[in-house]
């Protein structure tokens, strides 16, 4: 057995074992994270406002601006599924119960793949309405729909439904980087912000 003395004075608790055990994630990994989160909190409340038309005279304004940050989405999501496969997958801490590996798992695979779906749904619900798609005011993306407005509505109500399920997802999944964070204590968190 170790003694206080040959661990430099001061025994050693698990937590602090787990703190320094946690592998971090590549500053790739880690921007694209904070893009794509980004972007995510930018487009929840930007859909909300408006979808329920509360912009006012910055209606329009605030509909392009949901559309050219949804539209970034689209590349940020995919540079994340080529870094995820061709980087090794950062392991949560050994002491993580199966259950909550499974659920943090499952809670990952549903965000990648609504926040793939999510920016075609809505391309698709927009070229069908049909309505322009400009990108910031440089460019229009064109459309992948000829005009249908029934396919439009119904579209766009699957967009909302998917945009509530990814609010839902990413409450969780900070809600779990929080918990882990403040009462784990461990790594979890800080490996995605410093590495």
């Amino acid at each position: 057995m170790t003694s206080a003395a040959e661990l430099g004075g001061r025994c050693q608790r698990p937590a602090d074992i787990r703190i320094r055990a946690a592998p971090a994630y590549t500053l790739t990994a880690r921007v694209l994270h904070w893009a794509a989160a980004l972007c995510i909190f930018m487009l929840l409340p930007l859909g909300v406002i408006s979808a329920n038309e509360w912009g006012g005279f910055l209606q329009d304004s605030l509909y392009d601006l949901h559309r050219s940050i949804g539209a970034m989405v689209i590349p940020i999501m995919l540079l994340r599924l080529i870094v995820r496969w061709i980087s090794p997958r950062v392991p949560l801490p050994n002491d993580i119960p199966a259950l909550q590996r499974q659920a943090a798992h499952m809670t990952h695979l549903a965000l990648y793949a609504l926040l793939i779906t999510q920016p075609l749904v809505g391309w698709i619900a927009t070229s069908a309405y049909p309505a322009p798609i400009p990108i910031f005011g440089l460019f229009k993306l064109p459309p992948l729909w000829h005009a249908d407005r029934a396919l439009s509505d119904g579209l766009f109500s699957v967009h909302e439904a998917i945009g509530i399920a990814i609010a839902c997802l990413v409450l969780a999944h900070v809600g779990a980087a929080l918990f882990h964070h403040f009462v784990r204590k461990d790594r979890v968190l800080m490996r995605m912000i410093t590495g």
